[in-house]
């Protein structure tokens, strides 16, 4: 299969990008929904072209967590299709005034929400990305250049066209989404140094990824990192919510970034928590630190970096601690910043934990599940970023705008 050139789909996207960015929230929306009805329409292209991918990612011997990731169906679809919808109905970012002020000299200064212009999106096995992407970028006034993996090309190309149908008969440009078809390495590494064409890079997946980003990207980037979510039961815990929250949390989805990975109890409930432990993850490896393997006889040792490790899997790691001090600095210590959990009827407890522990989302008395852009009312998120700059948690809307002044006047000069 030929490709085309890194450099001639960066010319395409950025010369699209002033177009997209005047479009009318109405003609935004109404595109939007266009695209959902063309992707429920046309799904069993879609579906025929991810069953081709899925059948080669078993070939190769891909893990189950690689596979459902990949695989769509029916129900995925016609959730991409929702996801869509849902951003249509969303208020518009663009245009919003952030603040404004007058000066003594008369000047009118505001600052008002725009377009970042080209985003580019770099993603592992993941299809839905690419509608998801595309439905954030178009309402957000942004171009969407998306370069997905050699797993799922099939599936995304397959996506685009016909989201790239949706946008010609919403009289928009076409390149409003460009997708990269060459899979090469090589080409990954041009993307993500294409300056003067990508206003703002994401990136979608594990470490390695993660890693080439940050060694050749050229382009600004926001890290979509890792997933170490702990959560901690306190000594004023009630054990049964502790019990639900950590089912959930470690079941419902364990190859998922907001799952949890780490369990920390202090010492004055361990001993009537453990066993619970046992008993409700049966299905799942454990490992942890002396005090754990001591209450629950099939729990292993934990290796050195067990306890920072992003299982993905059904696998979690436990601590038991002796105060919420301890908790504290091995939840910062350990964790990747993406998401934290604390289980505490004591207010000061839950207090301390929101004020100390160092992530882009803590909650009380709820599930690490949760921290995700559509749970959040943000509709289908780009990504959730682990940094703190210049977007921090879910990524919806309004992280993918930027904002500029105005100033209006009427002859002032400056003296």
């Amino acid at each position: 299969m030929s490709v085309t050139p890194i450099a001639e789909l960066g010319r395409r996207a950025a010369a699209a990008a002033a177009t997209v960015a005047a479009a009318s929230t109405a003609q935004k929306d109404e595109t939007l929904r266009l695209a959902a009805d063309l992707l429920e329409a046309r799904s069993a292209e879609i579906l025929a072209a991810n069953e081709l991918d899925v059948a080669a990612a078993r070939e190769r011997g891909e893990s189950s967590t690689v596979i459902d990731r990949l695989m769509l169906t029916e129900a995925k679809i016609a959730a991409m299709a929702a996801g869509l919808r849902q951003v249509a109905g969303l208020a518009d970012p663009v245009g919003e005034v952030l603040g404004g002020w007058v000066r003594p000299n008369g000047l009118r200064i505001s600052q008002v929400r725009v377009p970042l212009g080209v985003v580019g999106i770099i993603y592992e096995n993941r299809p839905n990305v690419t509608s998801d992407a595309f439905g954030l970028c178009l309402k957000s006034g942004n171009v969407a250049f998306l370069r997905g993996s050699s797993g799922a090309i099939r599936s995304n190309l397959a996506i685009a066209a016909v989201l790239r149908a949706a946008l010609n008969k919403g009289g928009l440009p076409e390149d409003a989404l460009v997708v990269v078809d060459d899979t090469s390495r090589e080409a990954a590494v041009e993307f993500m140094q294409l300056r003067g064409v990508i206003d703002c890079l994401i990136p979608r997946g594990g470490p390695s990824l993660i890693a080439s980003i940050q060694e050749h990207a050229t382009v600004p980037f926001i890290i979509d990192g890792d997933g170490n979510c702990h959560l901690y039961v306190d000594a004023a815990a009630d054990l049964a919510m502790a019990e639900s929250l950590l089912l959930n949390g470690k079941t419902q989805r364990p190859s998922v970034c907001n799952a949890l990975e780490s369990l920390v109890v202090h010492q004055a409930v361990a001993e009537q928590f453990l066993p619970r432990v046992d008993a409700v993850l049966g299905e799942v490896e454990l490992v942890g630190d002396e005090r754990a393997t001591a209450a629950i006889p099939r729990c292993e040792p934990a290796a050195d970096d067990d306890f920072s490790r992003e299982f993905l899997d059904l696998k979690l790691s436990i601590r038991v601690v002796d105060s919420l001090d301890e908790a504290i600095a091995h939840v910062n210590e350990t964790g990747s910043g993406h998401s934290e959990a604390i289980v505490t009827e004591d207010l000061r407890v839950a207090d301390r934990f929101v004020a100390e522990v160092d992530a882009a989302a803590v909650l009380v008395n709820a599930s690490t599940r949760f921290v995700d852009g559509e749970e959040f009312g943000f509709g289908a998120e780009i990504g959730i970023s682990t940094q703190k700059l210049h977007a921090r948690g879910p990524m919806g809307l309004r992280e993918l705008t930027t904002a500029k002044y105005v100033v209006r006047g009427d002859g002032q000069t400056r003296g």
